[in-house]
């Protein structure tokens, strides 16, 4: 883990344990309270645990009916000031809430943020639909794994590579055929993550 914030030495289990007792008995009223809270936790971290319990606070379920596209600045500029795996993926999560939540105001985002100049937001739109199986938008996937196929970076990549795989457990059919379509264009670490589980 590359980090210039000092960790606390807490795992993650205890830290959700802790943050959750916390929010059971002081509930944020409303959204505004909810982004507040995450920003000052986010702001106002000196280690990185903290930050890691903004996130907890952003990604509870309690507050699922808040992830709606008009979190999508907040969750951005984590993304951006974040700007590493452990945080990134995680907000992906968050990004696929707010997609099941509203695809039509969000899936136009997450195209966008797949083209753009920040690697990071590059990485949250290709990991936005983990998890959805059956639900995920296999065209809206395809959009924003094609404009980073010709970038080297690792962590973009492995990206395509495990958003392939993951949805490659409901439609193996349309991965492989994905996968031999893209032919080249397909970094040999992306095909290999890609179809780890096709036969």
């Amino acid at each position: 883990m590359k980090s210039e914030m000092p960790f606390l030495g807490v795992r993650m289990p205890v830290l959700r344990k802790a943050c959750g007792a916390l929010l059971q008995t002081h509930r944020l009223e409303d959204r505004d309270a909810w982004v507040e809270a995450v920003t000052e936790l986010w702001d106002q971290a000196s280690y990185r645990e903290e930050r890691y319990a903004a996130l907890v606070v952003l990604a509870d379920r309690r507050y699922v009916a808040f992830r709606t596209p008009e979190a999508l600045d907040l969750v951005e500029l984590l993304v951006v000031e974040g700007a590493w795996w452990d945080y990134v993926d995680w907000l992906a999560h968050v990004v696929r809430d707010i997609l099941v939540h509203d695809r039509d105001a969000t899936a136009p985002v997450v195209r966008a943020w797949s083209r753009d100049e920040n690697m990071w937001k590059r990485r949250v739109a290709i990991l936005s639909q983990l998890g959805l199986k059956g639900a995920t938008d296999a065209g809206l996937l395809l959009d924003c794994i094609e404009p980073n196929l010709d970038d080297g970076a690792f962590f973009i990549r492995k990206a395509i590579g495990w958003a392939l795989r993951d949805y490659a457990r409901h439609d193996p059919a349309w991965v492989a055929q994905t996968v031999a379509e893209l032919g080249g264009r397909l970094s040999p670490l992306s095909r290999r993550e890609a179809t780890r589980h096709l036969h």
